[in-house]
């Protein structure tokens, strides 16, 4: 018998982490059954934090989640959660009077951080599309259409270009714009640009609507122009309202996430003019991440600071993004180097960040591969969706590469 491909192999490993492990976890651990919505946090070692606030970006990451689960696996239990999400999105963490998502809402769902971050309308956003394409759903179109028109209206930069990092609850500006506390105090992010690339991405693919495409469109241009750094092959991470770059750290992560996310934003834009120029910024990511951010013990590393100092922890999502990333070049350039990169990494992951006692993967390990106990388990940042995300890419872009190559 003829041995399977390391394509065949890594699908084979990944769809029975997505079905036996992934999952299951979240199904099993995140209801809140008490209360309504899902756990705000969980610690690594399962404990439920049941007083902890419940934060939008968790709530449509799930959403998202188990939309795209039910999409691509039809019946089960995940449509159930999928609709959990989005009544809660719609009943809870929606502002009904200035309309957009709240940071966060307390236990029971009253609101408690509600700033507009434009980060939580672009998952918002995200999540609601993705529901309206694995369901149909009319409303969820409607709220996702409602929630692009919000953004372009009060965040986009109509000098620089661009959008704004966040407003306060009635769209007016503030002073501190952060997402956490380790992020620069600026006033665009090249993180809030990716996941608006991302969620316009998915709203493109039901709504094709000419302001929508011109809008993805500039938002493909703005990383051609101003986030990637065409000397280093590394996305710039903070600007000033004019893009003047704040900071020189590299974040390895988004860098590998941002190489597969904007050839797929130039693919769903159907824009030949503009895919070579796009495929060549993306394969350069990818070389420079595998180059640079491969830690001789395995693994994609955080960051590099400013200072050079490297930031060694391995987190779980970048982990996720790097073998999808990848697995992207591989298909774009069939150099098997890039495949044995995918391959290690998801090896690298399985053997340290896999949480073997209490479920689904540790937040981050250090360069030793010991994870640090104080991280969550489930919380305002630690979610499902890079993992199944991951999970999911390269199921269909293995199913593809066996019909073209086998």
């Amino acid at each position: 018998m003829e041995r399977p491909s390391p394509v065949s192999r890594l699908r084979s490993a990944l769809l029975d982490e997505l079905q036996h492990r992934m999952l299951p976890y979240w199904l099993e651990n995140s209801v809140d059954e008490e209360l309504g919505g899902f756990v705000g946090q969980i610690r690594q070692n399962g404990e439920r934090v049941r007083d902890a606030a419940k934060g939008s970006v968790l709530n449509a990451r799930i959403l998202w989640t188990f939309a795209a689960t039910h999409r691509l696996f039809g019946d089960g239990p995940f449509l159930k959660l999928a609709e959990r999400a989005h009544s809660y999105l719609t009943e809870h963490l929606w502002d009904p009077v200035h309309c957009g998502v709240f940071w966060t809402v307390d236990n029971r769902g009253y609101p408690r951080e509600t700033r507009k971050q434009t980060y939580a309308q672009a998952f918002a956003l995200y999540g609601l599309s993705e529901y309206h394409r694995a369901t149909g759903d009319g409303e969820a179109l409607d709220q996702a259409i409602q929630v692009f028109e919000l953004i372009e209206k009060r965040t986009l930069d109509r000098e620089h270009g661009g959008y704004l990092e966040a407003l306060s609850r009635s769209w007016e500006r503030v002073e501190d714009v952060r997402l956490s506390e380790k992020d620069l105090n600026a006033p665009k992010s090249m993180n809030t640009h990716l996941h608006l690339l991302e969620a316009y991405t998915n709203l493109l693919r039901t709504w094709p609507d000419p302001l929508l495409r011109e809008r993805l469109a500039s938002l493909v241009g703005l990383f051609l122009e101003k986030i990637i750094d065409p000397n280093r092959h590394h996305l710039r991470t903070f600007f000033e309202m004019d893009w003047t770059p704040v900071t020189d750290t590299i974040s390895f992560g988004h860098d590998i996430e941002a190489s597969w996310l904007l050839l797929e934003a130039t693919d769903v834009l159907g824009d030949s003019a503009t895919r070579s120029q796009v495929r060549a910024a993306a394969i350069a990511l990818a070389r420079a991440t595998l180059m640079e951010g491969i830690d001789t013990a395995g693994g994609l590393v955080n960051e590099v600071l400013p200072d050079g100092e490297i930031d060694g922890d391995k987190y779980w999502w970048a982990q996720f993004e790097a073998i999808v990333g990848f697995f992207n070049a591989y298909e774009e350039t069939q150099s098997g180097d890039l495949l044995e990169a995918a391959v290690a990494i998801w090896e690298y992951a399985r053997q340290h960040l896999r949480d073997e006692a209490f479920g689904e993967w540790y937040f981050r390990v250090d360069r030793d591969g010991n994870p640090y106990p104080e991280d969550d388990k489930v919380g305002m940042w630690k979610c499902p969706y890079h993992g199944a995300r991951a999970c999911f890419e390269v199921i269909e872009r293995a199913d593809r590469w066996e019909q073209m190559y086998m």
